[in-house]
């Protein structure tokens, strides 16, 4: 199974179209379970951290590999990205993504994590950055059966 949680709310219907559109094609390989987290509406960045943190921790179990989405995190390509599933999906049933809220992951999250992933070093908008996970995901399972994608 493939998890997603994420902090923050989609409400641009383009963007929710685009998100049920991957959550689709990804459905003909993975159970996937994609966890909404509302905002924290605060300025605070410890009292937020803490709050999301501890949302995020309850929709966490013991058999998830985690992988968190972090600018300081490793950079794949596609290809790489499609081995890391693959190879992983071999050893736990479960792949947990979880991306942050405005301010990121608190400390206590990051160490939870078995993998530290980077898409960019670009900051991405969260409803856009969503899309982008969720297209990677599928992109991923097309190259794990040797189906063709286009480019």
């Amino acid at each position: 199974m493939i998890k997603i949680i994420c902090v923050g709310k989609i409400k641009e219907k383009f963007f929710t179209d685009a998100i049920k559109e991957y959550e689709k094609r990804i459905s003909k390989y993975s159970e996937l379970k994609v966890i909404e987290l509302e905002d924290i509406g605060l300025s605070d960045k410890k009292v937020v951290l803490k709050k999301e943190e501890e949302k995020i921790l309850k929709n966490i179990n013991s058999k998830d590999y985690i992988i968190t989405l972090e600018i300081e995190g490793k950079e794949l390509s596609s290809i790489d990205f499609s081995k890391k599933i693959e190879d992983t999906l071999i050893t736990n049933s479960n792949i947990t993504f979880i991306i942050g809220g405005s301010f990121g992951l608190s400390e206590s999250i990051k160490s939870l994590s078995n993998y530290k992933l980077s898409f960019s070093k670009m900051t991405f908008p969260h409803q856009l950055f969503r899309i982008i996970l969720l297209e990677q995901i599928y992109r991923a399972f097309k190259i794990i059966n040797n189906e063709e994608y286009h480019k």
